[in-house]
């Protein structure tokens, strides 16, 4: 019987070696429940991706499980990521590779800047909208805080629009959506430039903002 085709012979040693990779805990979730949602989390991280790529220093706030994280690793020198929420943080290290390391922590980005600043960039998706609108400047200001003079932010959630249409799992916990120009206005209070994107589904785009299913705001030089 046949070994199959040489050049997956190096998927084969690495199996028997090491084994496959695991997806943590929510990314397993959206794989069993809604599968192309994964490619909607991931499209998200490649755009962060390739405006941090080569970036010496990145933070990630809110990570989850820490899956999609590494595609930003990828393509700087050194990402820590954070999450207020202890299950989280302990299944993305137990789950993380020797090949991309990335420093996760437990923080809670309300109380207090990320320590080990001052970072190029941040990014943060699907976190905002978690936030009661009170806090949101807490959130905002911790961000800028964590980053150095010239750093860069990139900020992700679904849009206002979008939620009659959004899955009850998916809107539960989600207390503060916003229009895109809200978004823009947050950040333009704690960054001197911000530039605003819409998205659907892996498509990012600079079209009418009232139908875009999720927006992503890029904000650069933190204000003191």
């Amino acid at each position: 019987m046949s070994d199959g085709e040489k050049q997956y012979s190096e998927f084969k040693d690495r199996l028997g070696k090491s084994g496959t990779d695991r997806l943590g805990l929510m990314t397993s979730f959206m794989f069993e429940d809604d599968p192309k949602r994964l490619s909607f989390t991931f499209a998200r991280y490649k755009f962060a991706s390739k405006m941090l790529a080569g970036y010496d220093k990145v933070v990630e706030i809110g990570c989850g499980d820490g899956v999609a994280t590494r595609v930003v690793r990828q393509a700087t020198n050194s990402v820590v990521a954070i999450d207020f929420d202890p299950t989280f943080i302990e299944d993305a290290q137990g789950a993380m590779s020797e090949k991309w390391p990335i420093d996760f922590r437990v923080h809670d980005i309300l109380q207090e800047p990320v320590s080990g600043g001052p970072f190029d960039g941040a990014f943060s998706f699907d976190v905002m909208e978690h936030i009661p609108e009170s806090d949101e400047d807490a959130y905002m200001a911790n961000i800028a805080a964590s980053l150095g003079d010239h750093g860069v932010a990139i900020i992700g959630m679904p849009s206002l629009e979008s939620q009659p249409y959004a899955s009850a799992l998916s809107k539960e916990g989600h207390v503060n959506c916003k229009p895109q120009e809200e978004l823009r206005a947050c950040l333009e209070r704690h960054f001197h430039t911000v530039f605003t994107f819409g998205m659907n589904d892996e498509v990012l785009h600079t079209g009418y903002a009232r139908m875009a299913h999720y927006n992503i705001a890029l904000a650069v030089s933190p204000k003191r």
